[in-house]
């Protein structure tokens, strides 16, 4: 066992295989009861050894109907928790790579086999941190204008990140980690917190590079804030008048409500949970932000999944559409569209994917349009605000799941086991595949991002050089079982989508 010592204390961790591991240590006190919606605080001290050999406690939340989506192991208000991989507790100076894990911002947890950093950690000689932080309700509604002078804030999972990444800032050093040299990286809802991140005055100086996955973040506005807080209160059986009771009501009832709201929400398009321009720890857009030289300084690397939507579309009974019917989804997804932007876009479409051997059903087509539309057209133009102050780098995932006999293709969250070095976590052999290629393509997505985590380029040997993105070139980055650099990788559809979306 290795002893290693913090500002709060002593830690004991485990030895895993070429890794030491330090589990469930506490980066701020527990949230709950009068710290319920407050900004977190520090954790208390602790005298002798506490053991580290366990995970902690992840944000409360509810089942998922996309298996892997909620947390599979213990919940409770007291999540405030984060992860240690590292080769050695020897005071070197190694990169930092600070997972921030995805969930749409009501699931998910940083413990989660998936996320074992200890793949990345040997492979790359660095320090991987996971973390959890507040989710739904609990993490992200904001009752600050609804209990103005009660110290309330608006962004507490935000802060929580913000709070993790002040505890390795002044402790990584003694896990042999370098608080010079950190990055943050994410995915969906964890990329969608990286990008907000970028934007934060309080995390400023706290990270030095950063990754997106299949997210770029945007935040509500403070009067969507205030429906969603008025939403939560009349589920709960309050109002405005009566809404200091919600800070008495066991989480259980918080996270329930939550849900109720959230369902409706999603039938509706009404407001999510998620960050909220509250004017003190965000106040403008994060894509807004990085335009205006937020993030110069901090290198870039961000990207998507080709199918990105068919993840969620599993989920869903769906017909075939007809013509007229794939000309009324892609209006909904693309609201500027008239019925003849709709047909134009959907011709290109259906040309490109059918010209690559690409599936180009009518749902098929649909769950293109969205994907690039929900994820990839913002992911390339946060790349090109980027690219004005600092080097920002594209990816486009393009392996395919042999899961469901390939209906998902790269679907969304498929190249985490792949990033990770986890293809052997539960049920990642069915969702990942398996084989020489499969893990030839883990290695190279492995060795690029270690790259960027020590130097701020993610070119390595197997994939070659990778050029910086620009809008002449679009240089692309393509990860499949035979990766390699493309210019501008579906090119015909993003100049069709790309004015409309």
């Amino acid at each position: 066992m290795t002893t290693v010592q913090t500002t709060y204390g002593a830690l004991e961790g485990v030895q895993r295989d070429r890794h030491l591991a330090f589990l469930g240590i506490p980066y701020a006190a527990a949230p709950a009861g009068e710290r319920r919606w407050r900004a977190p605080e520090p954790p208390a001290s602790w005298q002798g050894v506490r053991a580290a050999g366990a995970i902690g406690l992840a944000a409360p939340q509810t089942s998922h109907p996309i298996a892997g989506f909620a947390a599979s192991g213990p919940q409770d208000e007291d999540c405030l928790n984060l992860n240690v991989f590292t080769p050695a507790a020897d005071g070197a100076r190694r990169p930092v790579l600070f997972w921030i894990h995805g969930g749409g911002f009501t699931h998910g947890a940083g413990y989660e086999p998936l996320y074992n950093g200890g793949p990345l950690a040997t492979r790359g000689d660095v320090v991987v941190v996971t973390i959890n932080y507040r989710l739904g309700a609990l993490g992200y509604l904001s009752l600050a204008d609804v209990l103005p002078g009660q110290g309330l804030v608006a962004n507490a999972g935000q802060r929580d990140q913000v709070a993790a990444l002040e505890w390795v800032r002044d402790n990584i050093a003694a896990f042999g980690g370098d608080p010079a040299n950190v990055t943050i990286f994410g995915e969906s809802a964890g990329a969608a917190a990286v990008g907000t991140l970028l934007a934060m005055p309080a995390a400023k100086g706290l990270f030095h590079k950063a990754i997106l996955q299949s997210g770029t973040g945007r935040a509500s506005d403070r009067e969507t804030a205030l429906s969603l807080a008025d939403a939560m209160l009349a589920e709960l059986g309050l109002d405005r008048a009566t809404a200091a009771k919600a800070l008495e009501l066991p989480a259980s009832a918080i996270v329930d409500a939550q849900t109720a709201v959230a369902a409706r929400s999603a039938r509706t398009g009404g407001p999510r949970f998620g960050p909220v321009l509250d004017g003190e720890s965000l106040t403008v857009q994060p894509l807004a932000a990085v335009r205006a030289g937020a993030a110069a300084g901090i290198p870039m690397l961000v990207g998507t999944n080709r199918d990105e939507t068919k993840l969620f579309a599993a989920t869903m009974r769906r017909e075939e559409l007809d013509e007229a019917g794939l000309v009324a989804g892609v209006r909904a997804t693309l609201p500027r569209a008239t019925d003849a932007d709709a047909a134009a876009v959907i011709a290109v479409y259906r040309a490109s994917r059918t010209a690559k051997g690409l599936p180009a059903t009518n749902l098929d087509i649909q769950d293109a349009i969205d994907s690039d539309a929900r994820f990839r057209v913002g992911a390339m133009r946060l790349a090109l605000a980027q690219a004005e102050h600092q080097p920002a780098y594209v990816y486009l995932f393009t392996h395919a799941s042999p899961a469901r006999r390939g209906a998902l293709g790269s679907c969304h969250a498929l190249e985490m086991p792949f990033l990770f070095g986890t293809l052997d976590a539960p049920t990642q052999d069915r969702f990942a595949g398996t084989g020489p290629e499969v893990e030839q393509l883990s290695r190279a997505m492995m060795d690029a991002w270690l790259a960027f985590a020590r130097t701020g380029n993610p070119s390595h040997e197997s994939i070659g050089n990778w050029p910086a993105y620009d809008s002449a070139g679009r240089p692309t980055m393509i990860f499949d079982r035979a990766s390699g650099l493309a210019s501008d990788p579906f090119g015909e559809e993003r100049r069709a989508i790309e004015p409309l979306a």
